[in-house]
């Protein structure tokens, strides 16, 4: 039988389910809920009381607690209460940059999105580019790409640049494409393309590492600008009740801005950091992880990429496309990728590597292995290094059980298959999409999954990833033929796809994740119960409280 009043060591009672309160004792509280509760813990899976004491938890209780006077007491007569909900894979400046720019998300044709282009070059004339993101093609009648032809009438007096949704293909205009010297002669960068037609005429389309040329001219961001964004975007989690997000790759630049927001109070949720490949990875490698000791901002992570994504056919396939002749792009090669494998086995920094398409993902699962074999145990500075992948969006049955094997976390995003499913049928084929965002295969096999979002990829919403994780279809209720509709989870399990898993995927397990005493204060409490409304109502629940810390840092006007 569960106890059902689980209290922190400080307190001196400890009472089961047929006992109560003593009329003198009472529970010294900053501030309290009551309600559905849902803890994320098999061992004591539901409640309906709980207190918080500063920054932690300090009881959980099935019957209602005795406070002492002067707590706040929140009473909810509906929705649910959970472990602060985090998301395992995101750009934060990304988020606060598509706040602040051009936002081509979730147009629905391309006429509409070359209008927004329009419109937004004409408002902005003092703009020396036009530059965009977000555009995805998956639902627009026209069924097609962008292309020059579309930008350079909408935008012919500046160079235009705009990035599909997924960040690994843009369409720039011919002044673009003039000013970085790309003609039809011009030589792809290895690990990307520059997309011609039939013809042999540029498309405008660039495709990963071909994007570079055109990025590199694009005016840079100031110092102030990038601050700016990153305030805005962790603004924007709070309110949609992240209590936490993991930066999927960044610079040091930007981690130092992070922290300048914590110094500042500025910080609006916990951050887990990881570096982008490059200069900056190698300083952290020297350096070693920069934990902090009030686990607001850690920085323990390498960002490394692979491929490219499926959408824009960068993936890397073991078979060609279905749709298209090619394999797609591998970014980065074994001899590149092995010394900071093993380099980060030494020093405790944890890899996390950008894998969407099988082959990407069986060879990043064949260097993990090697470099787990070529660095002896006795010098790997943690026992289990928690190596990722990110996105691991397909993937072999026996690479599947990889993962397992060696101890792998995939880290997914359920938007990504939401969206994908109205391409990736044509890019991937059918006998292919059994192996593709295989949530429950993976759960089976016994792994954990680190549910994120990749926003601003996607919207970077905790309740579309739920819903998608549990539903496995998009927001109007299509999921499509070939979908695998069983590889879908359960609630129980998308709930801790955002709480308890990715606080598993950086080693914070034991301090938050879960709704339990002594752990740190984070929860997410929606108007709605998603754990059993109708699907669709999980997408309009309202965000009640996002409490972080002890803290009310959201709370919605009612």
């Amino acid at each position: 039988m569960h106890k059902s009043i689980i209290i922190s060591s400080s307190l001196v009672m400890a009472l089961v389910s047929n006992q109560g309160w003593a009329a003198k004792d009472c529970i010294d509280a900053d501030l309290a809920f009551s309600g559905n509760i849902y803890t994320a813990n098999d061992k004591f899976p539901k409640a309906k009381h709980l207190a918080i004491k500063g920054n932690k938890i300090s009881a959980v209780s099935l019957e209602p607690l005795q406070l002492c006077d002067g707590a706040r007491h929140f009473k909810l007569k509906s929705g649910a209460i959970y472990p602060g909900f985090s998301d395992a894979h995101v750009h934060l400046k990304g988020i606060g940059y598509r706040e602040k720019s051009l936002n081509l998300q979730g147009i629905n044709s391309l006429a509409e999105t070359l209008q927004a282009v329009s419109d937004f070059a004409k408002a902005n004339p003092n703009n020396n580019w036009v530059v965009g993101r977000g555009w995805i093609e998956k639902l627009w009648p026209e069924k097609r790409f962008p292309n020059i032809a579309d930008l350079d009438a909408v935008v012919s007096d500046r160079p235009a640049y705009i990035k599909r949704a997924d960040g690994h293909s843009a369409v720039a205009n011919s002044l673009a494409l003039k000013l970085a010297g790309i003609d039809t002669s011009t030589t792809a960068p290895e690990g990307g393309a520059i997309e011609k037609n039939a013809k042999g005429e540029l498309t405008g389309l660039l495709v990963d590492n071909a994007m570079a040329l055109v990025e590199q001219l694009i005016p840079k961001n100031s110092r102030a600008d990038d601050k700016g964004a990153l305030a805005k975007g962790l603004a924007r989690n709070v309110a949609l009740g992240w209590t936490q997000t993991q930066n999927a790759g960044g610079s040091w630049q930007d981690l130092e801005l992070l922290k300048e927001l914590q110094k500042e109070g500025k910080l609006a949720h916990r951050v887990y950091y990881a570096l982008s490949q490059g200069s900056d990875a190698d300083k952290l490698l020297e350096e070693k992880a920069q934990i902090d000791e009030s686990h607001w901002i850690s920085a323990r992570g390498i960002k490394l990429y692979s491929d490219g994504a499926l959408g824009s056919r960068g993936a890397a396939l073991i078979e060609p496309y279905h749709d298209a002749k090619g394999k797609g792009l591998l970014l980065i090669d074994e001899q590149t990728i092995m010394p900071i494998l093993q380099k980060a086995l030494r020093t405790g920094i944890q890899i996390q590597t950008h894998a969407i398409g099988d082959l990407a993902n069986r060879l990043v699962l064949d260097w993990y292995e090697k470099a787990f074999h070529s660095v002896p145990r006795d010098q790997w500075a943690i026992a289990n290094p928690r190596w990722r992948i990110e996105h691991s969006q397909n993937i072999t049955p026996e690479d599947q059980d990889r993962f397992k094997q060696l101890g792998i976390i995939p880290s997914m995003q359920p938007s990504h298959a939401i969206g994908d499913l109205h391409f990736a049928p044509d890019r991937l084929g059918k006998a292919r999409l059994q192996n593709a965002y295989p949530w429950q295969s993976l759960l089976d096999k016994g792994l954990v999954i680190a549910g994120g979002s990749d926003a601003p990829v996607e919207i970077g919403d905790p309740r579309i990833e739920f819903y998608a994780a549990s539903l496995r279809k998009d927001t109007r209720g299509f999921q499509g033929k070939g979908w695998h509709p069983e590889l879908a989870v359960s609630r129980e399990n998308a709930l801790k796809m955002f709480t308890l898993w990715p606080a598993y995927a950086a080693f914070e397990e034991n301090l938050r994740g879960s709704i339990e005493v002594g752990k740190l204060a984070d929860l997410t409490i929606f108007a709605d119960d998603i754990m059993t409304v109708e699907g669709e109502k999980i997408l309009e629940t309202k965000v009640l409280f996002t409490i972080i810390d002890g803290q009310i840092a959201y709370q919605e006007n009612l």
